[in-house]
């Protein structure tokens, strides 16, 4: 068993298990950056006065520096080196989050979403291909099992920390940013401690600011499975992410916040343990199960919104996690194997940018669709777009998926 001693590299950084725990809780406190505002939303709401269509815009900004990030950063750490990058990372939600304390309005909390989104956007490629050069091992599985059930973690510890405080202590918008920040600064100390495993790091001079997405000619035909995959999960997520707060607050009347965060932290806690639980699966079984998952998960959502039943809407956000889980991390696991070593940040942004760009989709078509048509309308819509997407998907993966 490695000891304390031994995690320690002999110019005082952190190695070994340590740095791999580091890295580890990096990713988990960006992510739950990304939920921590979900419990708070009807809160602003109500003190700034915004409608429902303005609150779709303020989730889809968080995409925008998600997408920049990885567009114009995504290969930032094959050049200049990993702890960097994460340190820009750190410093972007360090950012964000002072933002959000001390949001006055909408605009404010958009440059927040958007700094979220970027800082997340940057960790999560360097944070991936960080990990798996410091498990170092031939089998990448193990890389994509820590990334993707502590993205979970995170994603669901942020939604429910945030929900109870919102519920029960005093000053919600302010002491949640206040803990986060704290937070953040602890990680971020870790990380500056935490060994480097880019060799040659370059100047930040050198690298190219050109918005681009590449994925290695000789790798795309098996990048296409993953990609696909990874879309699909996270878009399921988005679904039921659009669907969730009015079904709780129209149809369940639930109105308790801490309940709200606990519903979103029971799909993370189910989707993270999934993912330790079928560690034997072959990547391939995995995402076929996660696309045939969609089609039931799909169903008892919208079950749960006809027929207002909290029953349905909890194995409804048990079944999401299961699928959402399976799909996230049998993408990964493939993409970390067939990324080659010089561009692995890079390809693996490539595949978060699959997954963010599924997982914004129907939150923001869904709440446009709402404005124009009736809300059953906009769900029914783009509950048989999934539906469609899965069975096309399926029959790709099982074609062609190894």
């Amino acid at each position: 068993m490695t000891t304390y001693a031994q995690a320690i590299t002999r110019d005082n950084e952190l190695g070994g298990g340590a740095a791999t725990a580091a890295v580890a809780a990096m990713i988990a406190a960006l992510f739950a950056g990304s939920t921590v505002l979900t419990p708070l939303y009807i809160i602003y709401k109500q003190a700034f006065g915004f409608s429902q269509l303005t609150l779709t815009l303020v989730y889809a900004v968080y995409v925008v520096g998600n997408l920049a990030a990885l567009l114009v950063f995504g290969r930032l750490s094959d050049a200049i080196g990993r702890r960097p990058a994460t340190l820009a990372a750190m410093a972007t939600a360090l950012v964000s989050a002072l933002v959000f304390l001390f949001a006055e309005n909408v605009a404010w909390l958009d440059i927040a979403r958007i700094l979220s989104g970027l800082g997340i956007g940057v960790g999560a490629g360097t944070g991936t291909a960080w990990l798996a050069e410091l498990i170092d091992s031939e089998d990448k599985s193990r890389a994509a099992t820590i990334a993707t059930s502590t993205n979970f973690v995170g994603l669901g510890l942020g939604a429910l920390v945030s929900g109870v405080l919102a519920e029960y202590a005093p000053w919600p918008l302010r002491l949640t940013f206040a803990l986060y920040l704290a937070l953040l600064a602890l990680v971020t100390l870790l990380i500056w401690r935490t060994r480097e495993t880019v060799m040659r790091p370059g100047r930040l001079s050198d690298v190219s600011m050109r918005p681009r997405l590449s994925v290695p000619a000789d790798i795309r035909a098996a990048f296409v499975a993953p990609a696909v995959t990874g879309f699909g999960a996270m878009a399921l997520v988005g679904f039921y992410a659009a669907l969730a707060p009015s079904i709780l607050a129209q149809q369940l009347h639930v109105t308790n916040h801490a309940e709200a965060g606990a519903l979103f932290f029971e799909l993370s806690m189910v989707a993270a343990a999934t993912i330790l639980l079928t560690l034997r699966l072959s990547s391939r079984i995995t995402m076929l199960a996660a696309l045939a998952l969609m089609i039931p998960t799909v169903a008892l959502v919208v079950a749960a919104q006809v027929y207002a039943s909290m029953a349905i809407m909890i194995a409804a956000t048990g079944l999401c996690g299961v699928a959402a889980a399976l799909g996230y991390r049998g993408g990964l696991q493939v993409v970390n194997q067939i990324a080659p070593d010089d561009r692995r940040a890079e390809v693996v942004s490539a595949f978060f940018i699959c997954c963010f760009c599924g997982n914004a989709l129907p939150v923001i078509g869904i709440g446009i669709l709402s404005n124009w048509t009736s809300a059953t309308a906009a769900t029914l819509a783009f509950a048989g777009m999934i539906t469609v997407f899965a069975l096309v998907a399926l029959g790709f993966g099982a074609r062609y998926a190894r």
